[in-house]
């Protein structure tokens, strides 16, 4: 009895009781995956213990034993990883959250959610599709380890591959085989895509704002693979944060917008505010300039100040053609070369122009103040006219009683004109001018005589003289200057008062007049003369010309009102009569003779009894004193004219 009770004592713990022996082998059973636990071993070191127990030949209880702490330790080591890997998404999503609250650039936080998710996910390829509502499809955004440019490049329709299903349903969708998959649509150009890259295992979940879906996410293998509930779960999770992300630029980008509206807005209101000063600075210094009575040179100083550069008004005729055009058809300032021109206009009548020189630039503002300034200036204009048509009207019924009241006081006419600035001591010349077009109607034709007396009436202000409507034109009385000619007033004025009307003028001039307060008379006698000229120029079709008595040759002895025949004489063979007189020769003689022989030398010297030869010498001198041209007809005509009244008037000098 003693042995048997002695004997359990001895005992390994393997052959002791029942529970004894359970407890021991669980204890020895699970040390060695404690080990490979504590070592964080691959799962497959697990298998280590038990194949080296049974290679040992350990009981069966043993092995047992060994088995469970296996499965336990399995489990346990499962659970550590799925842990471990909940902590690492927790940890990226939290990481990706907080590059969210951080979002500067749009394109790093998504490059930053689709490359967390390919290393949790642990695929080959990660890439993001958002939606284009300008063409209905989804586009590729974002990608991570795709090495095909095609792929990069895909466009998927509603409905159209893996994604365009995701996008059409707003479900999440997986694939283990992509291209044995007939559920969704397969397209040539998608599958070509997919095919560059080699994927095979495709997962794609929505990216939602709301009820709508703005793209898709997607992780892909390129071997076959399925894709647990976790996983779908995660990748969820990241498109859920790459919406946020992508809602939240969207907002900083309308902020943005509204920020530089409202900017803009402040720029208008402050551009605004610096307009109405700079404005109301403008109209200050015209409207003391108008008060104090200055003219158009003085706004265009002015204005050169506040523009900051050089500002001169212009006569119409002077300025630029096609600028002035321009800035009249379009009612503002137009830019021309390195400068600005705006049109001085009053209705349809063009009076000038401001011309800015040397500032190609100027801003709406700026433009502005010279379209003001031009505006000013046409008043300024319109004043200094009505001024002037008084004093037109003045000048007017001057020379109307020059030359219609005979009887009028001299001295009384003198202080008129003296009051007006016109001298009438000096030698003046009367002209009488006309438009010789054709009116469209008598609206037209009262227009157009009208403008003919304002530009006459200014052209007599500004030389000293007068002017007056009659007969159906203007008649002016313009002092004549030292070496000047009626001839050459009557063309000037033709052609600046053409100029000015914008249409032909046709100018008949008188001889000179002097002594004209004592001689009241002879204004009117002029004023015939200067008509019949005029006339003279309009049977002839010099539309448009000026002439004066003296340029029409004989004619001008018809048209004279003096009928100065010493004077065309004198004009005409004056020089062969004084070298006759001179050198005591015959030479007027010798022209009568070659005249009445038919302008034949060999009857000349018939006529003369001399010798040929000396016709041709004597001739030969006549050339040289009146001209290459004295025997063509209009010549010769006028030469034997002069020499018949030359008969004539020698008796009388005897």
């Amino acid at each position: 009895m003693s042995s048997d009770h002695a004997q359990p004592t001895g005992r390994p713990a393997a052959e002791a009781g029942p529970h004894a022996g359970a407890a021991g082998t669980a204890a020895g059973a699970e040390a060695p995956f404690l080990e490979l636990l504590s070592r964080g071993a691959p799962a497959e070191a697990y298998e280590r213990p038990v194949r080296d127990a049974r290679a040992a030949g350990r009981p069966g209880a043993w092995i047992a034993a060994l088995e469970h702490a296996k499965f336990l330790a399995l489990r346990v080591r499962a659970d550590l990883e799925g842990r471990r890997r909940r902590e690492a998404e927790l940890s990226a999503l939290f990481e990706t959250a907080h590059d969210l609250a951080g979002l500067r650039d749009l394109d790093a936080v998504l490059q930053a959610i689709v490359q967390r998710a390919r290393s949790l996910l642990g695929t080959d390829v990660a890439y993001l599709t958002l939606h284009d509502p300008a063409r209905e499809d989804t586009y590729m955004r974002v990608t991570e380890g795709s090495v095909a440019a095609r792929f990069q490049q895909l466009r998927l329709g509603m409905g159209e591959g893996l994604g365009g299903l995701v996008a059409q349903t707003a479900r999440p969708y997986v694939t283990d085989d992509y291209f044995k998959d007939a559920r969704f649509q397969h397209t040539g150009t998608i599958d070509t895509g997919v095919s560059d890259e080699g994927l095979v295992a495709i997962l794609g979940v929505p990216l939602m704002l709301g009820q709508h879906v703005i793209g898709v996410l997607f992780a892909a293998d390129r071997r076959a693979r399925v894709f647990e509930r976790e996983q779908v779960a995660l990748l969820g999770s990241f498109a859920a944060l790459a919406a946020a992300a992508l809602d939240s630029a969207n907002l900083l980008t309308e902020t943005r917008s509204a920020l530089a509206e409202l900017e803009r807005a402040n720029a208008i209101i402050r551009d605004g505010s610096a307009v109405i000063e700079r404005a109301s600075d403008v109209h200050d210094r015209l409207a003391q300039l108008v008060l104090r009575g200055g003219g158009v040179h003085d706004v265009a100083a002015a204005v050169s100040e506040v523009l900051d550069g050089t500002v001169e008004f212009t006569e119409a005729a002077a300025a630029p053609a096609e600028g002035l055009q321009a800035s009249r058809a379009e009612g503002h300032a137009v830019r021309h070369g390195d400068g600005w021109i705006a049109a001085v206009a009053a209705g349809d009548e063009l009076l000038g122009a401001l011309v800015l020189r040397g500032h190609p630039a100027l801003d709406p503002v700026d433009q502005r103040t010279l379209e003001r300034a031009a505006m000013v200036t046409s008043l300024l204009l319109l004043a200094r006219r009505s001024a002037a048509e008084a004093e037109q009207r003045v000048r007017g019924e001057l020379l109307d009683d020059l030359l219609d009241a005979r009887d009028r006081d001299p001295r009384l006419l003198h202080e008129r004109a003296s009051r007006l600035r016109a001298d009438l001591d000096v030698p003046q010349v009367v002209l009488a001018a006309r438009l010789d077009a054709p009116a469209a109607d008598a609206d037209h034709e009262a227009d157009a005589r009208r403008r003919l007396w304002s530009a006459a009436s200014h052209l007599a202000a500004t030389r000293h003289g007068l002017a007056a409507a009659r007969d159906g034109g203007t008649v002016l009385l313009l002092p004549l200057g030292a070496g000047d000619s009626a001839t050459e007033l009557a063309r000037r004025t033709a052609r600046h008062l053409g100029t000015a009307v914008h249409e032909a003028v046709t100018v008949g001039a008188s001889a000179t007049v002097e002594e004209l307060t004592a001689r009241p008379d002879a204004v009117a006698a002029a004023y015939g003369e200067a008509r019949r000229c005029l006339e003279a120029l309009h049977l002839l079709g010099r539309t448009g010309d000026g002439a004066a008595a003296d340029d029409f040759g004989f004619l001008g002895l018809l048209l004279a009102g003096d009928r100065d025949v010493t004077g065309f004489v004198a004009r005409t063979i004056g020089r062969v009569v004084d070298y006759d007189e001179r050198r005591g020769t015959d030479l007027v003689h010798t022209l009568d003779a070659y005249f009445a022989s038919g302008m034949s030398p060999a009857r000349t010297k018939d006529e003369l009894h001399v010798h040929v030869n000396t016709v041709a010498q004597r001739l030969e001198r006549v050339g040289r004193l009146l001209g290459d041209d004295w025997q063509t007809p209009a010549r010769a005509l006028e030469i034997q004219l002069a020499l018949r009244l030359h008969r004539l008037s020698v008796p009388a000098r005897h």
